[in-house]
Formats: structure tokens, C-alpha cells, sequence
């Protein structure tokens, strides 16, 4: 390969990530309501409960929620090596607003299809329940990118990799200045390099608070790296970093690396 090709493709690829972070940008900034999101985290502990959780998530809740007209429910699963690996399911909800969070209770009890194709779980035996534990966390989107975002990939749903993250601050101002830090310029540097964010939220219910969630996606692991030492190395990052109120800012993080199950709707 001569230096006239390394210097077309090495084009061509900065051309294209800059190309998705217009078209993110664009998706982001149209909508000014903010986003609700709901974060159940279900904790397993055997392929039998796995296998009942597949079931009634892909057969009775999901088509349920769209009934009800709540489009784009994720299903995601830690990918194979990670510590949670076969032991929790994660499932992302987007809301338009918290009435709509609130009412969908009241709707799936009111949806006789729902009942009869989620009657195993719902009706499930007390010494023989298809979970252990259900977590359950709530959201609100930031300012700055108010919109719910679907990503898209020709790449099998097994060889992404969605990064959920979660930054904690020791107090409230320390977090409230850590999401300032998203809302003037940290969020729009993913959407910038193309990391395909799904969503940037506020925890306003939740184990961990004070703290904020966001949902990155990649085709791939090469795509993950790739992204992450673009972020790194950027002259933004490296400028954003050093400002003295946005230092201490994150007292601890979880980091998730999950994949989107067959049936999840993105």
C-alpha cells in the first residue's frame, strides 16, 4: 500500500466519522422535551431463569410496550468473559415524559395479551421465580442531547459492544458539575467522533446517587478501541480535563460491556 492510499483511506475514515457525528448532532438538537429512560437490571443465576427471562421479554413484554406505544426497547446482556457474564439482563426503556413512565403499570394490567403471553412469569411460583432480583433505575436526559437515539449497524448483534456507564460524585455539586461538564461539551465530543450514544441521563432514582448513566455503541471491538483513544487524544478532552471545577468531579464508575440480545429492538 504506497502513501497516496494510506492518506485517501486515513480521509475517507476521518470524513465518515465526522459525516456520523453530523447526522447525531442533527437527531439530538431537533428535540428540546426531555427524554425519561428506565433501566431494569434483572440479576440471574442459571440458563433456566435466562432462558424464562428470553421468553417473556421477547414474547409478552416487548410487544406489549409497543401495543402501548413505546418504541425502541433494548434487551442487552454482558458479553461472554465480562463478570456478570449469564448473570444479569439489562433492559432500557425510553419514555416521553415521567405520566408516560407512571402509566405503564396500569396498561400491561389492562392488556388481556400481555396477561395470557406473560402468564408464566407473572404467575410464577414463589420457590420457583424466573429472576432473583429486579433493579430498577430512572432517568432523566440531559439538556444538551434531550433525544433518545437508535443506533444502526450491519455487524451481527453478538459482535457489538454497548457500553453502559455510570459516574458517581462524593456529593451533589460535585455531580451537578460533572453533568455541566457533559452538557457544555463532553457530550457533544461522542457525538463529534461518532460514538453512536443512545442516551446521556441524570439519575433521579437509583442506588448509586448522586450520579448520571450514558449508552455508547459499537460495530465491533476494533470500533471500541478505535473510538475510545480518538476521545483520549482529542484536543477537546485534553482541554476539557484540565478545567479546575471539573476536577474531582467522578468519586467512582461501573462499567458495563454488554451486547444486544436477538430480539432486542435495537
Amino acid at each position: 500500500m504506497n502513501k497516496r492510499t494510506v492518506k485517501l483511506l486515513s480521509s475517507t475514515v476521518i470524513f465518515s466519522l465526522l459525516l456520523v457525528g453530523f447526522v447525531l448532532n442533527t437527531a439530538f438538537s431537533k428535540k428540546t422535551e426531555r427524554d425519561y429512560y428506565q433501566i431494569k437490571i434483572y440479576t440471574i443465576e442459571n440458563e433456566s431463569q435466562e432462558k424464562r427471562m428470553d421468553d417473556y421479554l421477547k414474547n409478552a413484554f416487548i410487544p406489549a410496550m409497543h401495543r402501548a406505544g413505546i418504541a425502541g426497547v433494548g434487551v442487552f446482556k454482558p458479553r461472554e468473559g465480562e463478570e456478570l457474564s449469564g448473570k444479569r439482563i439489562f433492559v432500557l426503556i425510553p419514555y416521553k415524559d415521567a405520566g408516560e413512565f407512571a402509566g405503564i403499570p396500569g396498561i400491561l394490567d389492562k392488556d388481556a395479551k400481555y396477561l395470557k403471553d406473560g402468564k408464566e412469569y407473572i404467575e410464577a411460583a414463589h420457590d420457583n421465580a424466573p429472576y432473583q432480583r429486579i433493579e430498577s433505575i430512572l432517568l432523566r436526559s440531559f439538556s444538551a442531547t434531550p433525544a433518545f437515539h437508535v443506533p444502526e449497524y450491519s455487524t451481527s448483534p453478538s459482535e457489538r459492544i454497548y457500553e453502559l456507564r455510570s459516574y458517581q460524585g462524593a456529593t451533589e455539586r460535585y455531580y451537578e458539575r460533572k453533568v455541566e461538564m457533559f452538557n457544555v461539551g463532553e457530550a457533544d465530543l461522542f457525538i463529534k467522533l461518532g460514538f453512536q450514544p443512545i442516551l446521556f441521563g441524570e439519575v433521579i432514582s437509583g442506588p448509586d446517587m448522586p450520579n448520571l448513566m450514558y449508552l455508547t455503541t459499537y460495530s465491533d471491538t476494533a470500533s471500541h478501541v478505535d473510538h475510545w483513544n480518538a476521545f483520549r487524544d482529542s484536543e477537546e478532552w485534553t482541554k476539557m480535563k484540565t478545567i479546575e471545577k471539573y476536577k474531582n468531579t467522578v468519586s467512582g464508575s461501573d462499567k458495563y460491556l454488554l451486547y444486544p440480545s436477538d430480539y432486542s429492538d435495537f
